[in-house]
């Protein structure tokens, strides 16, 4: 099985972004990749290109960082359009502190809400439905919260709220831009 069939998570990533140099966290690039995805089709190409940018190379180092960033985009694509809905951002898990899993989710959001910078006009919004437009309002404050934050079972409540908020935006701006993927309704109607 290649790397690029491969689950990728948070930790995988960064491994690469290490090799590479970078001391980035890839939940900014991971916001960037989410919106790019959910508004227009990003090739794998485009995609490489935009993370050996940020990363500051010509290339991948080597061929498996070539196929765990090409796998990190098929995973994210294949999780947005998936009838199962079950997206998530690539965000710090239960190994890091809250604070640092709050970062993460605030680089991912300020990351998500760039591209919407770039790429939404009025014309666009417009069209999209009073909820998604609501939800991708809250956005900008995502970009903006509080990482300072104790480990406690509020503050975890809390911050599994606000990720779920940025997960359902991201998932209902990839159907509202991609009609009928996922289909996520079941038709009633006996199959012939």
């Amino acid at each position: 099985m290649s790397l690029i069939d491969e689950r990728q998570d948070f930790s995988d990533i960064a491994d690469v972004f290490l090799l590479h140099g970078s001391m980035q966290s890839p939940a900014f690039l991971d916001g960037r990749l989410c919106a790019l995805l959910a508004l227009k089709d990003l090739s794998a190409e485009a995609w490489l290109d935009e993370v050996c940018i940020t990363l500051g190379v010509d290339q991948p180092k080597d061929q498996e960082s070539g196929e765990r960033l090409l796998g990190w985009r098929k995973q994210t694509l294949e999780a947005l359009s998936a009838s199962e809905m079950h997206y998530a951002p690539l965000l710090p898990d239960e190994l890091f502190s809250l604070a640092e899993q709050a970062q993460g989710l605030k680089e991912w959001a300020q990351g998500f809400v760039e591209v919407l910078d770039e790429a939404v006009d009025d014309t666009l919004r417009q069209r999209w439905s009073q909820t998604l437009r609501e939800a991708l309002d809250d956005l900008p404050a995502l970009a903006q919260i509080e990482t300072e934050i104790d480990d406690s079972p509020e503050n975890e409540n809390d911050l599994f709220a606000l990720t779920e908020h940025a997960r359902m935006a991201a998932m209902m701006l990839y159907t509202e831009q991609h009609p009928g993927q996922p289909q996520v309704e079941q038709s009633d109607a006996p199959v012939h």
